[in-house]
């Protein structure tokens, strides 16, 4: 498996996977117009072009064979303290369980890593399953928020972190 950052000429790919992940990630968490809302408003290339150009989020891609299985996304959010943002983390269906967001998360904590206590923070569905994942790897709850995405949509989220020293 090979691990590696994004660039402009992966965009496509990481929206197949998103494609094909968020119905099995999120169908029973959110309506199926909430869901194609939001991947229209993240993962239009447009946005992604965005998200990688001027908010400067880093894509992580975990391909195997050639084949994109997983991504996710980093940035660093507070620029006088060591505060990064993990955006997203999706590994397709079939290759679920098998160590590829571990992989992926040591990847971008290896990134971030540096010689002062830095703080990895992220934003995960309060119904979402993975947030045992996110314990398992060390990040605690840290609050709650409730985040208006527009078109009578929120996003009802537990705020997460965990310390990298």
């Amino acid at each position: 498996m090979e691990i590696r950052l994004a660039t402009e000429n992966d965009l496509i790919e990481i929206k197949t996977v998103a494609y094909k992940t968020w119905p099995s990630t999120y169908g029973k968490i959110m309506s199926p117009e909430q869901l194609n809302y939001m991947l229209m408003m993240i993962y239009d290339e447009s946005s992604l072009l965005h998200q990688l150009n001027i908010l400067n989020h880093q894509f992580v891609l975990a391909k195997k064979n050639n084949e994109l299985i997983g991504f996710g996304s980093f940035s660093k959010i507070d620029e006088e303290k060591e505060f990064f943002k993990l955006h997203k983390l999706y590994i397709l269906p079939l290759f679920q369980g098998n160590g590829i967001g571990d992989s992926i998360l040591n990847y971008i904590i290896d990134k971030i890593r540096l010689d002062v206590p830095a703080s990895l923070l992220l934003n995960v569905n309060r119904d979402n399953p993975s947030i045992h994942f996110y314990k398992k790897k060390g990040f605690k709850i840290i609050g709650s928020e409730d985040i208006d995405i527009g078109n009578g949509f929120f996003m009802n989220d537990y705020v997460m972190e965990k310390i990298i020293l």
